[in-house]
């Protein structure tokens, strides 16, 4: 995916590692940057989560020293199964609709087990999918 900066070149979204307070690293972070002049942007469909994130982490007693947001974001989790070498040959749809039976049986899971945490968590990753879908019809690759 790629957008236009500010300077008019382009910039390409790629998953980087943000560092928080000096101590914390977030990896596959969905980041633009621009070739030409550097300048970087959170993707935009992930800076709400990124956001809950850091605020979660500096009201936390014990800092972790690394995270994963494609643990916490399924739209980083869906870019980074997008560029993963070995699935390249699937097409962006599929790995899409794959990872949203995944989550819907993981909801059918839950709710059988009457575990209502895990049902909203479920409910939220299902919803950062739909949301972003519906407004832009695509997750993006480079094609």
């Amino acid at each position: 995916m790629t957008i236009t900066c500010t300077c008019g070149s382009v910039m390409r979204l790629s998953l980087r590692t943000l560092i928080y307070s000096s101590k914390v690293e977030i990896n596959n972070v969905p980041i633009y940057t621009c070739e030409s002049c550097h300048r970087s942007e959170v993707f935009s469909a992930v800076k709400g989560d990124l956001t809950s994130l850091i605020e979660h982490i500096a009201d936390s007693q014990d800092e972790p020293s690394k995270i994963r947001f494609d643990e916490c974001n399924e739209l980083a989790f869906l870019l980074m199964k997008a560029s993963d070498q070995e699935l390249l040959h699937e097409s962006l749809m599929n790995i899409i609709e794959e990872r949203i039976n995944e989550l819907l049986d993981m909801l059918l899971l839950a709710k059988s087990l009457n575990d209502p945490a895990w049902v909203e968590e479920l409910r939220g990753r299902l919803r950062q999918i739909s949301d972003h879908y519906v407004i832009s019809g695509t997750l993006g690759r480079d094609h």
